[in-house]
C-alpha cells in the first residue's frame, strides 16, 4: 500500500529528483525505508538497484492509486515488469502502457518519475547522508559493472571518432557503422567464456559450481 493517504501534500525532504518524485506521490514515509532496507543486516539489505525497483514500483503503485485503481496482489509487481523488463516484447510493453492510458494513468509521466539505482545512490549518501561501512557484494558488483560499462562505452565512443576521421581522410573506405564493444573472461581451468557483464551476475563459471556442488 502507499502512503499517500497519510499525508496528500508531502513537502519535498530535498532537491532531488527522488525527493520530487516521493513529494509528488505523498511517499512520506519512502526515506525511511530507503535507509532501514540499504543498512540492513543480511537478507534485510537491499542494493541500490533493488531498492530504485523499490522506488518505482511505489510510484507505479502511488499513481495506480490515485486512478482509483485498486491492484491485486503482485499485480503491481509484474506491471512494473511489463514496462521495464528486457526480456518483454515491444508490442507486450505498449499494449501494457495503452491499457494504463486507457484506465486514466497518466504512463508517460509516470515513467519519466522513475528513478536510477544511481539516483538512489546520490540521495541515500547526498540528501540523507547515510552510508555503508562496508559495501555489501551486491554494490561492490554493481560499482564494478558501471565501472566497466562506462570504459566500454568510452572505447566505443573512441572507436567511432577515430574511424569516422580515417573515413573523412580517405584512408578507410566504410559505409554507415556501428561500433560494438564487449569484454569476455575466459576461465583457464573450464576454458567457458563468459561476457563480463553474464559472469558479475552468476558471480562464478561452470567448473566453480560444480567444485562447490
Amino acid at each position: 500500500m502507499t502512503d499517500r493517504s497519510q499525508s496528500a501534500d508531502v513537502e519535498p525532504t530535498c532537491g532531488c529528483k527522488l525527493g520530487r518524485v516521493a513529494a509528488e506521490h505523498g511517499l512520506s514515509t519512502l526515506d525511511d525505508d530507503l535507509v532501514a532496507y540499504w543498512t540492513g543486516d543480511g537478507d534485510d539489505q537491499m542494493s541500490t538497484r533493488q531498492l530504485a525497483t523499490h522506488v518505482n514500483q511505489r510510484v507505479l503503485e502511488a499513481a495506480l492509486d490515485e486512478a482509483d485503481i485498486i491492484p491485486k496482489d503482485g499485480e503491481v509487481e509484474n506491471t512494473y515488469r511489463l514496462l521495464t523488463d528486457d526480456d518483454v516484447s515491444s508490442g507486450t510493453r505498449v499494449q501494457t502502457r495503452n491499457e494504463l492510458r486507457r484506465d486514466g494513468v497518466p504512463i508517460d509521466d509516470v515513467e519519466s518519475n522513475f528513478v536510477s539505482h544511481q539516483t538512489v545512490y546520490n540521495h541515500l549518501t547526498g540528501c540523507l547522508e547515510t552510508e555503508l561501512e562496508t559495501p555489501s557484494d551486491e554494490e561492490r558488483i554493481e560499482r564494478s559493472a558501471d565501472k566497466l560499462g562506462a570504459l566500454q562505452n568510452r572505447t566505443a565512443a573512441v572507436t567511432t571518432d577515430t574511424v569516422e576521421q580515417l573515413t573523412r581522410n580517405d584512408v578507410v573506405d566504410i559505409g554507415d557503422f556501428n561500433v560494438t564493444v564487449s569484454v569476455t573472461v575466459t576461465c583457464e581451468d573450464c576454458l567457458q567464456e563468459y561476457p563480463i557483464r553474464t559472469l558479475l551476475e552468476e558471480r562464478s563459471c561452470g567448473c566453480q559450481e560444480r567444485d562447490g556442488a
